[in-house]
């Protein structure tokens, strides 16, 4: 501590639990904009994922489909991961089974830019699936 003072400038513990504890004598300030720049590199090296969702009835036009499939290709090329739900409503619910054609039918289609991270699965009135973009070389 004394050699901090004559030096002025402060002693900073670097790691309390070590055996005996580690410090420096360094410009506490310095020592702060120091960890906080380390801290904004590791956190801009981690990549977000998002999630964009496409959403189809279960009598979809073949022209609609082939529009969001151009959409689902571009979310997919981005990076993003890609939630694809076929909303039934009212009766349309007997028509579960178009559904699931439908979007087997997209994940088939999309096979050479990502892969299926969950099968078709009809939770209340939406039946959904989840690809995931393959990785670039």
């Amino acid at each position: 501590m004394r050699f901090a003072e004559e030096q002025e400038l402060d002693l900073v513990e670097i790691s309390p639990n070590a055996e005996p504890p580690v410090c420096k004598v360094i410009d506490y300030k310095k020592f702060l904009y120091e960890q906080k720049k380390r801290e904004k590199m590791l956190k801009a090296k981690s990549t977000q994922i998002t999630v964009k969702e496409i959403r189809f009835g279960p009598q979809t036009d073949e022209h609609d489909y082939e529009f969001k499939k151009k959409n689902a290709e571009k979310f997919l090329k981005e990076g993003s991961k890609l939630k694809a739900f076929v909303f039934f409503k009212g009766r349309s619910i007997i028509y579960k089974d178009q559904g699931q054609i439908l979007l087997l039918r997209l994940a088939q289609d999309l096979e050479e830019f990502g892969k299926v991270e969950s099968m078709p699965v009809l939770e209340g009135k939406r039946m959904t699936m989840f690809i995931a973009p393959k990785k670039k070389k």
